[in-house]
């Protein structure tokens, strides 16, 4: 699949937001510590993808009832489904200058993940986390995310790269009280 940047200026993808908020001092303190044992661009990377697969909880998953969308907050709370995941990726990867897009897959509702601009060509990343029958890794050498789309049964890869989180995903997130309420109530289309 071809990915479609839907801007051709870099800093777009760098940029901090309310969202995507690198600049905040809990997300610039853990890309410091992250980068400190890192030996270049791609082991940064790498590493903090991992640690958000790794570390922050998928809160479905986990049964956590919290909502959190902010990267700051869901580096803060370590729970998040796989929006908050993607946000706090993207903060974390901008806040070491790596270009940084949101993407979305559609099953039966929307699914969040990142892609990273390196070796002067965009890469899905999905730091959903992992579970039986889910195996995400961090790669430039193909994709090896969290689920594959079934075009028979209606499923795709949306190929829009967003410099921000699409405003659907957003609202959904801002406006769930809780994680069941905004399990009933996820995007499913953008």
């Amino acid at each position: 699949m071809e990915l479609t940047p839907e801007t051709t200026d870099l800093s777009a993808y760098l940029a901090a937001d309310e969202v995507i908020d690198h600049d905040h001092p809990r997300v610039r303190k853990t890309a410091a510590r992250l980068a400190g044992s890192a030996a270049d661009s791609y082991d940064y990377a790498r590493r903090a993808f991992e640690f958000v697969r790794d570390t922050i909880t998928h809160s479905q998953d986990a049964g956590d009832d919290r909502v959190t969308w902010r990267a700051s907050d869901v580096l803060e709370e370590r729970t998040g489904i796989c929006y908050a995941k993607a946000h706090a990726l993207a903060a974390l990867l901008r806040a070491e200058d790596i270009p940084t897009a949101l993407c979305y897959q559609r099953f039966d509702v929307l699914h969040g993940l990142v892609a990273v601009r390196f070796r002067g060509a965009w890469h899905r990343q999905d730091p959903r986390g992992n579970k039986p029958g889910v195996d995400a890794q961090f790669s430039l050498d193909g994709e090896r995310l969290a689920f594959t789309p079934d075009p028979d049964s209606g499923e795709l890869d949306c190929p829009v790269l967003y410099a921000a989180p699409h405003p659907v995903v957003l609202k959904a997130l801002k406006a769930a009280p809780d994680r069941q309420h905004l399990w009933r109530h996820l995007p499913t289309e953008l």
